[in-house]
């Protein structure tokens, strides 16, 4: 069944894609699964081999392209080596331990399957890293992010976030030989030249010029959503036409924007987008697939599923159990690689698009995925029943100290405030130095990126945030946090503030300041623990040292 193709057609299409997309996305949620797995099943239905909703893909294409950009513009907007470093060799070595592991058996397997020497390296590299968005989604409804587990297996991610980077810009550069005649290390060098020049590039842009321009267009939140978006997209097509490949240009926009104190906040907002985006592209790799190519790829699918659910955590646990930790936190970040990433079909797409591998390859790693990431999200979810059952078994695991846990545990942990003090204005400043008086640790959170400016500029830990982003306050009230302090008597924002944190399910103290008396009461009933109105208490205070003289 095909739509008609005009305008009036596409835009039935789109429509008919929405809706097949939020029905199957409610279908995923009620089992459980990650939205990825839902959306290439509306990729599958909306392609030619079903409803065929979209007969020429160049406008699902572009918007997967960019959405692809935008993904990888925020894993370098959130790229912070200092959780590498808290980890310490922890991460690291699981990291490219795992990677070395899963990629060197995964190409035997692979060439045990009957595959070619190329098509064993895409599969095997493809197997080895592990979707972050899905990891960190899963532990953060677990309240588990901030566990010891949850932070070695950030940390390992983030390693692997870099090598899957790296593998891009390798995979360029080997389909750059079939665009230029000359010797594959002459296209090499002609490739890292090229690479290194536009970095240095964007990383000069993103030290003398993106903070004077944030600086300006911060001033109006909706624009510096826009300028981040422009910003990704801009570096992926420069990087494009120097044949770098656009998710490179992306991943390098998104590093030149990390060490801004914008970046919190702009990452918080591309979100929703980048997830929106996104559809487009599972949706548009569901659509290029042959049914044919799914069938008769199950049994090598299965296979290399098995190997990824089980041999991905083996490894992790031989690698953390040999460091002195014990067998729950081995077990329990090992579970987080026993899925393939959205990378890896990334990687696939990339490899079909320079003509390294066929559509039935890229069937093979769409399988692949399916399977792990459907079975490992149940083994994340139900990990702690799982492993009591398993704990007898897994002893071997363990080392009869474990002083590397202890030591981390007890001194590694890479959050270092107990107040989150939201608006650093007169009112905010005065709490801050209270805290500074009684040695507390805090952050600051303000909309305004002059104050914030000066404040950095005093080396006070203060970054850029907007009170009615509940999503990113949400964040950053971690489960050490001991109070969070509104200092903004904004009803509207501070009562989506209250709401947002207790659906989080935040445990310390939430203090609110408020314009109006009757308005005490009201945020008291929703749950917030201190409720300040200067106006009475100023008058209190000045009454109470009056009458104290």
């Amino acid at each position: 069944m095909d739509v008609a193709f005009d305008h009036g057609g596409l835009f039935l299409s789109l429509a008919t894609l929405l809706f097949f997309a939020s029905l199957f996305g409610l279908i995923a949620n009620w089992l459980k699964q990650p939205l990825i797995i839902a959306f290439i099943a509306v990729g599958i239905l909306a392609g030619p081999g079903a409803l065929n909703l979209f007969p020429d893909a160049t406008s699902l294409s572009l918007l997967s392209e960019v959405g692809i950009s935008i993904l990888l513009f925020a894993v370098g907007l959130k790229l912070d080596l200092s959780v590498i470093r808290t980890m310490g060799p922890v991460a690291l070595a699981t990291g490219l331990g795992q990677v070395a592991f899963t990629s060197i058996f995964g190409f035997f397997i692979c060439l045990g399957l009957g595959f070619e020497v190329q098509t064993s390296i895409y599969v095997a590299v493809a197997l080895t890293f592990s979707s972050t968005i899905i990891i960190v989604k899963l532990l953060s409804d677990k309240k588990e992010i901030d566990a010891l587990h949850g932070r070695i297996a950030v940390g390992f991610l983030i390693v692997q976030d870099i090598l899957v980077v790296l593998a891009m810009i390798a995979l360029s550069a080997m389909g750059a030989e079939g665009r230029v005649e000359s010797s594959l290390e002459l296209q090499a060098v002609f490739v890292i030249v090229k690479g290194v020049v536009f970095t240095a590039g964007v990383l000069a842009i993103g030290r003398w010029v993106l903070p004077w321009a944030l600086q300006i267009i911060a001033q109006k939140p909706e624009l510096l959503t826009l300028f981040a978006v422009c910003w990704a997209v801009i570096a992926a097509a420069v990087s494009d036409f120097l044949g770098l490949s656009q998710e490179v240009g992306a991943f390098i926009a998104g590093i030149s924007m990390a060490s801004s104190y914008f970046r919190e906040s702009v990452a918080s907002r591309l979100v929703s987008l980048r997830d929106f985006l996104l559809l487009f592209f599972f949706v548009h790799l569901g659509s290029g697939l042959d049914l044919s190519y799914l069938t008769s790829q199950i049994i090598p699918a299965t296979i290399l599923s098995f190997f990824v659910l089980v041999g991905n955590p083996l490894i992790v646990m031989v690698i953390m159990g040999f460091m002195g930790y014990r067998k729950r936190t081995g077990f329990l970040a090992g579970l987080t690689v026993a899925q393939i990433s959205e990378f890896s079909f990334i990687l696939a797409a990339l490899g079909a698009r320079i003509g390294h591998v066929s559509d039935e390859t890229v069937g093979l790693i769409t399988v692949v995925g399916l399977i792990t990431i459907g079975l490992s999200t149940y083994l994340i979810i139900y990990s702690q029943p799982i492993y009591e059952r398993l704990a007898p078994f897994l002893s071997i695991f363990e080392r009869s100290q474990c002083d590397a846990e202890d030591k981390l545990a007890n001194g590694g942990h890479s959050i270092q405030y107990s107040y989150l003090v939201l608006g650093t204005g007169r009112m905010g400043q005065q709490v801050i130095r209270c805290l500074e008086k009684n040695n507390e640790t805090y952050l600051g959170v303000d909309f305004d990126p002059y104050v914030v400016g000066l404040l950095k500029k005093q080396s006070k830990p203060v970054i850029y945030g907007d009170l009615s982003d509940s999503e990113l306050l949400s964040h950053l009230a971690h489960e050490d946090v001991k109070a969070v302090i509104s200092t903004v008597p904004d009803a509207q924002h501070n009562m989506g503030l209250v709401k947002a944190l207790k659906e989080a399910g935040f445990r310390g103290k939430i203090a609110i300041t408020v314009a109006y008396p009757h308005q005490i009461e009201e945020f008291k009933k929703q749950g917030a623990d201190e409720v300040f109105c200067p106006p009475i208490d100023m008058g209190i205070y000045a009454a109470e040292r009056v009458l104290s003289q």
